[in-house]
């Protein structure tokens, strides 16, 4: 299993940190997960904060909060959002 880009995985969670210009922006990025992962039927956690920060959090409940494919796979999608 490879660990896409930018992401790290500590404490059996995928993590990754975006920083986009404003709060708009942020949401926006949050809203176009949402299909992603409804798609997947696999829900990351989710964090906006300092208004123009997100944190993507991914763990697989299911499995024993540990990382998966399905993790790595959501994650991978999620950086396409960004090209």
């Amino acid at each position: 299993m490879t660990i896409p880009e930018h992401w790290t995985e500590t404490d059996h969670l995928l993590t990754r940190e975006f920083t986009f210009a404003n709060f708009v922006e942020a949401v926006e990025f949050v809203n176009n997960i949402l299909p992603l992962a409804e798609r997947a039927q696999h829900h990351p956690d989710i964090d906006i904060y300092g208004y123009k920060h997100v944190r993507v959090k991914l763990t697989t409940h299911d499995a024993g909060h540990t990382v998966t494919e399905k993790d790595t796979a959501l994650a991978a999608e999620i950086n396409h959002l960004l090209r």
